[in-house]
């Protein structure tokens, strides 16, 4: 990649339940280069899984995108986040349970927060229930165990992707066809 692909790139920092859905989603998006699990918003420098899913240490399961906003737009990324996952539940999405599995948008500039905050309001209009997704100031970022990147290209029966994991993927086909990859 040269410089000026380089410079041409954005990076988004979502937190919305468990990383591995929201990564295996996110790869399937025309535009986004590549998505990385990880953790951010805590007071631990550089945690492990298991802390963080001890709940101690603050982190939120994220996931961090570098995308090309000629090919898809932050909007259209918050968009997907918002269909993909339930910003209604405090710290829970379906039977994960505690604060790292908070809904959580890390804006990276002024521009991406007054996005967040205007899709936010709109979402508002959609969902029956509050609006419970933070939003954040970018915050440390560590990248999360080898083990736990491409989880569900490499783990596609087991059990967790099977239910929870392969539906979202399915869904963001069926709801943004024309945002997916070609499978």
């Amino acid at each position: 990649m040269n410089r000026e692909d380089m410079m041409a790139k954005e990076i988004a920092v979502l937190g919305g339940g468990c990383f591995w859905c929201l990564e295996a989603v996110y790869q399937q998006v025309r535009g986004v280069e590549s998505v990385e699990s990880g953790y951010t918003g805590g007071s631990v420098v550089n945690p492990s899984y298991e802390q963080v899913c001890g709940g101690q240490t603050g982190h939120a399961e994220v996931v961090k995108l570098a995308f090309d906003p000629q090919q898809i737009s932050y909007r259209e990324l918050l968009e997907i986040f918002f269909t993909i996952h339930d910003p209604t539940t405090l710290n829970r999405q379906g039977n994960d349970v505690g604060t790292q599995y908070r809904s959580v948008i890390y804006y990276q500039d002024e521009a991406q927060h007054d996005t967040a905050r205007h899709i936010i309001a709109e979402m508002a209009l959609v969902w029956d229930a509050p609006i419970v997704t933070e939003l954040s100031p970018p915050q440390p970022y560590y990248r999360a165990e080898d083990y736990h990147q491409n989880y569900f290209v490499q783990h596609p029966f087991q059990g967790y992707c099977a239910f929870v994991v392969a539906p979202k993927v399915a869904k963001l086909r069926e709801v943004f066809a024309e945002k997916s990859k070609p499978e």
